[in-house]
């Protein structure tokens, strides 16, 4: 058989180039004479880099950026051609915000962009997703030349009061320049479906805050452009696809952008059987995860698609909306303590055992 291995991260545990291993290595042990076709994806969120430097090759350019409270991290500017590739999770990553979250800024997005320029990019794609932030792209703004009668580059408190902006040095720095915001997320900033409301409780800020918040973005919105940021997409990553707007940028499908890049359709064609996966398939994987998006390209292509997980949270009927055949969820396999201690090994265990069910 020809199997197209195909899964998103397991967030905390395996990136999405681990995860394919991993399924590749177990598959194999039980089933050797199948053909494997590695195609680890990213809808814009940690591992957008690493997928497609994997897929396209290009240079890999190390630089030194802002993290969320200024303090120094380390980040990786894709450049293939032209195009110039950024991961804004390696900036301001929820990894990195240490619950800190009325301080945490998106500066070193902005210095991620800034390196882009520095490098010669005509076109730059920014993977939005993983964020530990909630400033409307504040941060980013001010990085770019950016100013306010407020501190943007103080997180969403930093917000407060704020009345008048001045983006004309941030817009003038990224004239003639293509700017994507790669994101499969279409909350607007602001209101019962925005980045506070929705997003802002997995990222620390308590309930008692959420409105509080959501007030500070909407100043910042009426400061600059109360239009944007109602459009789709402008409250992803926090708020910085409302930032990439305020400065030109389009949307496009994190997922689509990635799976264009990498070919999968073409590959999805060429295979008897699709496995994705994720750190938890539940509900959510509806929304623009790498998954659903998986499975709808295994459905076009008249494929069955298969899911591993770490968790599976979704029933039969749920399954067939997702476009999947079958799930299979680590925790089931090994108990959540070794699927968590490891992953690796714990994964290759599962894919063997699916492969037992699978391979002809």
């Amino acid at each position: 058989m020809r199997i197209l291995v195909a899964p998103d991260k397991f967030a905390g545990t395996l990136t999405a180039v681990q995860a394919a291993e991993a399924v590749a290595t177990g598959w194999r042990r039980q089933a050797p004479d199948d053909e494997l076709d590695l195609a680890p994806m990213s809808d814009g969120g940690p591992g957008f880099v690493d997928v497609l430097h994997a897929a396209l090759g290009g240079e890999l350019l190390a630089v030194t950026v802002r993290g969320p409270h200024a303090d120094p991290v380390p980040a990786t500017v894709l450049r293939v051609g032209d195009t110039a590739y950024v991961e804004s999770a390696q900036a301001c990553g929820i990894h990195l915000t240490d619950g800190a979250w009325e301080s945490a800024s998106t500066l070193g997005v902005g210095d991620l962009i800034a390196a882009a320029l520095d490098s010669g990019a005509r076109r730059i794609v920014v993977g939005l997703g993983g964020s530990g932030t909630t400033d409307g792209g504040a941060g980013l703004l001010h990085a770019l030349g950016a100013s306010a009668d407020a501190d943007l580059d103080r997180g969403p408190a930093g917000l407060a009061g704020i009345t008048r902006a001045d983006l004309s040095a941030a817009v003038a720095r990224l004239d003639g320049i293509e700017l994507v915001a790669a994101s499969d997320v279409d909350n607007p900033l602001t209101g019962l479906f925005g980045a506070a409301k929705i997003f802002g409780p997995q990222k620390g800020v308590p309930e008692d805050r959420l409105v509080g918040v959501d007030a500070w973005l909407e100043g910042f919105a009426e400061a600059t452009d109360r239009r944007l940021s109602l459009a789709k997409g402008a409250g992803a990553a926090g708020g910085l696809g409302f930032a990439l707007m305020l400065l030109g940028g389009t949307r496009e499908p994190g997922l689509a952008l990635v799976s264009a890049a990498v070919g999968l359709p073409a590959r999805a064609r060429a295979a008897d059987l699709v496995i994705t996966g994720e750190g938890a398939f539940d509900v959510s994987s509806r929304a623009g995860k790498v998954p659903y998006g998986v499975g709808e390209i295994a459905a076009e292509a008249l494929r069955p698609c298969v899911v591993v997980a770490g968790k599976v949270q979704v029933g039969a009927r749920e399954m067939r909306a997702l476009g999947v055949e079958s799930a299979y969820a680590l925790v089931d396999l090994v108990g959540e303590q070794r699927a968590m201690a490891e992953p690796v090994a714990a994964l290759e265990q599962l894919a063997a055992r699916v492969a037992r069910t699978w391979s002809r």
